[in-house]
């Protein structure tokens, strides 16, 4: 009763990171909130394979569903297990990712159960909340806080009455750690048809294809960002050669992608991924907020702009203020003279 509780996401036996991102946060809500942290994990023979993967982000109780039909995911199985747990369990708070899967059980999800749903939220924090309309004072509430409006506002949105309170967070936002802190550990295996109905088990996956990703820039200690000031898509070659020097990842902004300068699965922001490397390089990127709201946890960043008033120059640590095609080239050259 009154636990946060995430969705660990699988691919066949691995926990995806995002979930363990959620974890992590989802251990940090409980503590204020003095609850405890329940997961929830569902998959094909993963009993004694994924646990290790998920209790040591201090999960108190841990639901395993194992079962045929439960892996490659499919929607009706998986809603039928978080709808039934949860009409059981009355949590207080669901988090899952803003990923492929976690977009399209969110919803269901929230919607069998009238809780109400925020998407892609940037930061999640406990806090409390007058109602004036009603004159009913909140205490402990999730806030979701989210860009909206474009990216224009960031919007704080609450759920004082319908529970759970859910929400989904996009792979990258939150920082995962192991939690150093005793939690309970305690693992339930549940028994599925328990929660699943056979109806429920008429799609059939008959084929399967996974992609790998064309670049690390999650994992990356150095990005190289490009926006439209990088003026051309033959310009960006310019920001390859530096990560080259430099051994990082490029990416983009969201104008740079529209204008068709590179590839979307570069795009860094609100609709793109979230970045944390100890560099961040951001050339002719003019700073809105939808692009900040992917990479300002970066260590040190680094702004080259012609227009020195512009907003990432605001947030940056050192400031550059020249055309691309100019200095980045310089940058290169000090960097070989410097570091044989």
């Amino acid at each position: 009763m009154d636990s946060v509780y995430v969705y660990c996401e699988i691919e066949k036996t691995q926990v995806a990171e995002v979930s363990q991102e959620l974890l992590t946060k989802g251990r940090e809500l409980a503590d204020i909130l003095g609850v405890k942290l329940e997961a929830v994990v569902a998959g094909t023979d993963i009993k004694n394979k994924v646990e290790e993967q998920i209790l040591p982000y201090g999960v108190d109780i841990l639901h395993v569903f194992d079962g045929k039909g439960l892996f490659p995911y499919t929607t009706l199985p998986h809603t039928d297990i978080l709808v039934n747990l949860f009409g059981k369990e009355k949590p207080q708070i669901c988090l899952m990712g803003a990923t492929v899967i976690g977009r399209d059980l969110g919803p269901r999800v929230s919607s069998a159960l009238k809780s109400g749903l925020t998407a892609d939220c940037t930061s999640l924090e406990i806090g409390e909340h007058d109602d004036k309309k009603s004159g009913k004072h909140y205490d402990n509430l999730l806030y979701q806080i989210r860009p909206a409006f474009g990216g224009n506002i960031i919007a704080t949105i609450v759920n004082p009455d319908n529970r759970p309170q859910m929400a989904t967070v996009r792979p990258g936002v939150m920082k995962k750690a192991l939690c150093s802190n005793d939690a309970d550990g305690v693992v339930v295996y549940e028994n599925v048809s328990d929660f699943v109905s056979q109806e429920s088990y008429v799609v059939n996956v008959l084929s399967r294809e996974v992609q790998q990703a064309k670049n690390n820039l999650k994992g990356a200690s150095i990005v190289v960002a490009g926006g439209y000031g990088v003026g051309c898509k033959e310009n960006f070659q310019l920001l390859y050669d530096l990560a080259n020097t430099l051994h990082g990842e490029v990416g983009a902004s969201r104008a740079a992608v529209d204008a068709g300068f590179c590839d979307h699965d570069m795009q860094i922001g609100q609709t793109g991924v979230s970045v944390h490397p100890k560099v961040y390089i951001a050339c002719g990127i003019s700073g809105q907020i939808q692009h900040i709201a992917g990479m300002q946890d970066s260590k040190i960043i680094i702004s080259i702009n012609t227009d020195e008033n512009a907003p990432i120059n605001t947030i940056a640590d050192y400031v550059i203020t020249g055309d691309v095609e100019e200095v980045i080239p310089k940058m290169i050259k000090y960097y070989k003279e410097n570091n044989k």
